[in-house]
């Protein structure tokens, strides 16, 4: 009975053995797949970067320089104003190494800049800037007597008139 009982342990341990292998295969077949549409279609890191991009360079080259492109050689490829080009030229390897922190490794080695003007974005009129309630925080009630929960309504009241306070 002994080595009926080993031999039990032996095939549950194969079997085991065989069922990794088989997720292993599969994993490494979803990261062939993945590598390959990511070739296709470009990087996510892409799309990190330019969601991110004024909290990884600064405020101040955010609003200088845009992310076009990333080659495969880690060629990164900014949009800049023609004005901040000669800086940004100088400050490069210092936003190599912000974009490389932020991703924790080395993806960017050398910046290649196309000088360009930015689109110029519509200014809001001054009526679309201001408080809907216009700086009068009694025009919070009613606009608070449609909501039944009574701590949110509360919640949201405090919330109005700071912002109201504070010329918002």
């Amino acid at each position: 009975m002994g080595s009926a009982k080993g031999q039990h342990s032996l095939a549950s341990a194969e079997a085991a053995s065989e069922r990794h292998q088989g997720f292993r295969a599969v994993g490494e077949a979803v990261s062939k797949l993945a590598t390959a549409v990511a070739a296709k279609r470009g990087s996510g890191m892409m799309v990190r970067l330019k969601t991110d991009w004024s909290a990884i360079v600064g405020p101040e080259w955010g609003g200088a320089a845009w992310p076009l492109a990333l080659d495969r050689d880690g060629v990164l490829k900014l949009r800049t104003r023609p004005a901040a080009a000669l800086e940004l030229q100088h400050r490069a390897p210092l936003l190599i190494e912000r974009i490389n922190l932020y991703f924790g490794r080395a993806l960017v080695t050398r910046l290649t800049l196309i000088q360009a003007t930015f689109p110029v974005l519509p200014e809001l009129p001054a009526s679309a800037t201001r408080s809907p309630v216009n700086g009068d925080a009694t025009v919070l009630d009613p606009r608070l007597s449609g909501i039944a929960d009574p701590e949110l309504r509360a919640a949201l009241g405090r919330l109005g008139r700071a912002i109201v306070a504070a010329g918002g």
